[in-house]
This record gives structure tokens, C-alpha cells and sequence, in this order.
């Protein structure tokens, strides 16, 4: 979502009900391509795909972006990778060590979030590492479902589907690393600031006029 769109508190709005919607969709799409209902699995894929489109297109549109629409998203897009992964690593279309890469990055991030926000710093800026490998990783899943429902494919979308997943999944944690980083200079500079700070609070209950 656009950062120039002032973002509100509201939480029934369309978009928002729309990302709720992806979210439950997740564990359909899951069940229906751990049981092998490839077609089934593949039309649950697109319409939160669809969904995913309309949130963000109507949240700029009718000017409801909101703080919870912005947490959602996200969350969908990790949520839905994990589990399709998860799927495909079951169905041998994924090798199991790239479910473990996907994974460990994620429970990595979650790590990292849980640090930033007991310390009340905010999480960093994503970059276009991180929006290229959740894109891939994404576009990776509709090529590997489409290869298990129609077999005559599976020759040709299966390997670009794979590799298109590995690119993606290898991005994912350059993008972590980034993100890694980055918070670990909020740290320093918090740190450093802190003891300035307090220097000039004592000064200032030293000196009632502040000088």
C-alpha cells in the first residue's frame, strides 16, 4: 500500500474484509492440496490471489488504508507461502530442504519482530529485496499446482516453478539479513542517543531555567 495515503484506525472496511478472507481461504488451499485436489487447490490459489489484488486496489481507491489492513497483508503473503510450501513439500513437488529455508527465515523474523516491539521499535522499511523474493516465492506456487493438476504440464512448469522458488527463497533471506541489519543499527543509534539524553535531563533538573 502507498506510504503517501494517510492511514486510519478503522477496522470493518472492505479491503480489511477482503485480507480476512485470504487468510481463511490459507488453510483450505492447504487441505486441498495436501488430499490432492490440485484443481480445487488451484482456484482457492487464485482467488486469494484475486483478493490480495482488490484489497490493495480498493484500500487506495476508497482511501481506507488502515493500520490494521497494512499488519494483514503481510501476514497473508507469509502465511500463504508457508503453507503452500508446506503443501508442495509433502506432495514431493518441493525438496524438504527448501520448506526448512522458507521456515527458519520466517521463524527468524518472528524472532526479530518479538525484540523490536518489546524494545517499541518499529519494524524496517521493506525493501525491494524483500517485495522480489515474496514475489517470486508466490508466483513460484501457481506453476507447481497447475504441474500437479495437469500432469502433461509437470514437465515443463515443474523445474521453472522450482527454480523460480529457490531465486525466491534465497532472496527471502538476503532480504532478512537486510532487515536484520538495519534494525541492528536502530539499536546503536538508540543506544547511543540514550546516554545523551539523560545527561541533558539532568541538566535540566539541575538548572529549573534549563541552562
Amino acid at each position: 500500500m502507498p506510504s503517501d495515503e494517510p492511514v486510519s484506525d478503522e477496522l470493518l472496511t472492505i479491503p480489511n474484509l477482503l485480507s480476512l478472507l485470504r487468510l481463511a481461504l490459507i488453510p483450505v488451499f492447504l487441505g486441498f492440496l495436501i488430499t490432492g485436489q490440485d484443481v480445487l487447490a488451484l482456484v482457492t490459489l487464485v482467488a486469494g490471489a484475486v483478493t490480495d489484488f482488490l484489497d490493495g486496489f480498493l484500500a487506495r481507491r476508497l482511501h481506507q488504508v488502515t493500520k490494521l489492513g497494512t499488519l494483514l497483508d503481510p501476514i497473508a503473503d507469509r502465511l500463504t507461502i508457508l503453507s503452500a510450501t508446506i503443501g508442495l513439500t509433502y506432495r514431493h513437488f518441493l525438496p524438504l530442504w527448501l520448506l526448512l529455508v522458507v521456515l527458519g527465515r520466517d521463524v527468524c523474523m518472528l524472532v526479530l519482530g518479538l525484540v523490536l516491539a518489546r524494545n517499541r521499535i518499529g519494524p524496517p522499511a521493506v525493501t525491494w529485496r524483500g517485495k522480489i523474493a515474496t514475489f517470486l516465492l508466490l508466483a513460484s506456487l501457481p506453476l507447481l499446482v497447475v504441474a500437479g493438476a495437469f500432469p502433461a504440464t509437470a514437465w515443463l512448469l515443474e523445474p521453472i516453478g522450482l527454480v523460480v522458488a529457490v531465486v525466491g527463497a534465497v532472496l527471502y533471506w538476503v532480504a532478512g539479513i537486510g532487515y536484520a541489519v538495519a534494525s541492528r543499527r536502530t539499536f546503536v543509534q538508540r543506544r547511543n542517543d540514550t546516554p545523551e539524553a539523560s545527561a541533558n535531563l539532568i541538566r535540566q533538573r539541575r538548572s529549573p531555567d534549563g541552562r
